[in-house]
């Protein structure tokens, strides 16, 4: 009888970049993503029920359908693929982190629950199947499931995870936005040429950080035709004391900023609560 808490962080693209459109009407993109220490908590339990139970609570629990979401995903492809038997769950997921907003929660809850089941009901699941299963449920989903910072190249969906950690302040102001990924790619006219500079296998943490520096988010511009007030929070961030730069993480609608210090941070968050008291806001460092 299993019954556990787990801890799934949320992730941040600090750069995205559109390589092209494919067939499928997908795009090949090119990213680098961290993993901040705010997350989601999942508690898990084997029942002797004939259903499962999956139940979503916390700040950001609206809009989550309890029949159709990445955890009921997983457990009907863990089924599909014969990997689970006759063990029934009961699912409790606190939603501290929001979801449609950049953040990853979903993706996260989903790759964190895979991690899991293949450990504690010693599935055997090899890497590379794992991976592969994983890609079934999002497309962000196989990158979380190493919490490590990471490089997407826009290679043949190649994914570079780094040694190297960034402790970075990251500062995230969610405006309450449910993004529409699919309506952000579709407004998406920028596109950008692989960075075939650097090589990311032996890049050391200062040349990581100037590349982030020079980087950009593409999707930007197409977030903030659709949701405007975007690029007003953006800005907002941009101009406070010790801020190295300000994006959007994904498709949006959560506006990041990356600050030299705790205190420069912190006094941003203080700043952008007195102006935008409604909007979720919280200081962050990378784990």
């Amino acid at each position: 009888m299993i019954n556990f808490k787990i801890k799934s962080y949320c992730k941040v693209n600090l750069s995205l970049r559109v390589l092209k459109r494919l067939n499928n009407g997908y795009h090949k993109i090119s990213s680098f993503i961290t993993f901040c220490n705010l997350h989601d908590t999942i508690s898990i339990s084997q029942i002797k029920n004939k259903k499962d139970q999956i139940y979503f609570s916390g700040k950001f629990n609206k809009g989550i359908n309890n029949n159709s979401n990445t955890i009921t995903k997983v457990i009907n492809l863990f089924r599909k693929e014969k990997l689970l038997k006759k063990q029934v769950f009961k699912i409790q997921v606190q939603k501290n982190i929001p979801h449609s907003s950049g953040l990853g929660s979903g993706s996260a809850n989903a790759a964190d629950l895979m991690n899991f089941l293949n450990l504690k009901m010693k599935l055997k699941i090899k890497k590379k199947r794992l991976e592969k299963l994983a890609f079934k449920i999002g497309s962000d989903v196989p990158i979380c499931l190493e919490k490590k910072n990471t490089f997407l190249t826009g290679k043949k969906d190649e994914i570079i995870r780094l040694n190297q950690q960034l402790k970075l302040i990251i500062l995230i102001v969610y405006p309450n936005l449910f993004c529409s990924t699919k309506k952000v790619y579709k407004k998406n006219k920028i596109y950008s040429l692989i960075n075939s500079k650097l090589n990311f296998k032996r890049i050391k943490s200062n040349e990581i950080f100037n590349f982030l520096l020079s980087e950009n988010n593409d999707l930007e511009q197409a977030t903030i035709k659709i949701y405007p007030k975007i690029k007003k929070i953006i800005d907002y961030i941009r101009f406070q004391n010790g801020c190295y730069f300000s994006r959007i993480t994904g498709s949006g609608s959560a506006c990041i900023g990356v600050f030299s210090d705790i205190k420069n941070a912190k006094y941003a968050q203080k700043m952008i609560n007195l102006k935008y008291p409604k909007y979720w806001c919280v200081t962050s460092k990378t784990i």
